[in-house]
């Protein structure tokens, strides 16, 4: 087989098994790896959030297991405490994914919640599990690492033009932990709620071009 007949070949097979999320300009990712710096050349960014607020839509019905039909639904709001280490990377403007980190929470105000809920409110802290965990998310006591929802359904948005960070469409599920605390381990996994993050961020150490 000649030079020019291998080459030829070798070209039709990277263009088979080449990966999609190469090409792809979605910016709504879960899990994605970083592209091979052989098949892409660019910048690599990781960014950490500057600043932001996090909302939670809890229902206290569901939360407290009265069994009513009616729901409650109250709204949580939080800031996100300066200098949280949450990062994501992002590769030629486009999101690849965030690195384990914790965003921690500061309350905007105070709401009548389950005690064990209640005494964790000053420290609570949203944080991305590493990836071997079942969640990619959790909301957890900062100082106790005590769980007391993960996350499961979320996109993460990102716009580079405004170095903005969102993530969307998250549902907060009772951990084991807090099911346990409440009396109740049946309502482990049971949706009581939902949550969004918005926050703007900062070029972080390490940026290089491939």
């Amino acid at each position: 087989m000649s030079k020019l007949t291998r080459t030829g070949f070798m070209l039709l097979l990277l263009s088979l098994f080449a990966s999609p999320a190469a090409n792809s300009n979605n910016s709504v990712v879960r899990k994605q790896t970083i592209p091979d710096s052989r098949g892409q050349s660019g910048t690599l960014q990781k960014m950490i959030v500057k600043n932001g607020t996090v909302t939670m839509e809890l229902d206290l019905d569901r939360l407290s297991g009265d069994g009513s039909l009616v729901a409650k639904v109250v709204q949580l709001r939080f800031d996100v405490a300066a200098n949280s280490f949450f990062s994501v990377l992002v590769f030629n403007d486009l999101l690849r994914g965030p690195e384990q980190g914790s965003m921690a929470l500061v309350p905007q105000y105070s709401i009548e919640l389950p005690s064990a809920l209640m005494a964790s409110i000053n420290q609570l802290a949203v944080e991305k599990l590493p990836s071997a965990e079942r969640f990619d998310l959790a909301v957890r006591d900062a100082k106790t690492g005590f769980t007391f929802f993960n996350i499961e359904g979320h996109q993460y948005y990102y716009d580079a033009q405004g170095q903005l960070l969102s993530i969307q469409g998250g549902r907060l599920l009772i951990s084991k932990e807090f099911a346990n605390s409440l009396g109740r381990p049946a309502d482990a996994g049971l949706a009581v709620g939902k949550i969004s993050v918005g926050a703007a961020m900062r070029p972080g150490s390490g940026n290089r071009l491939l």
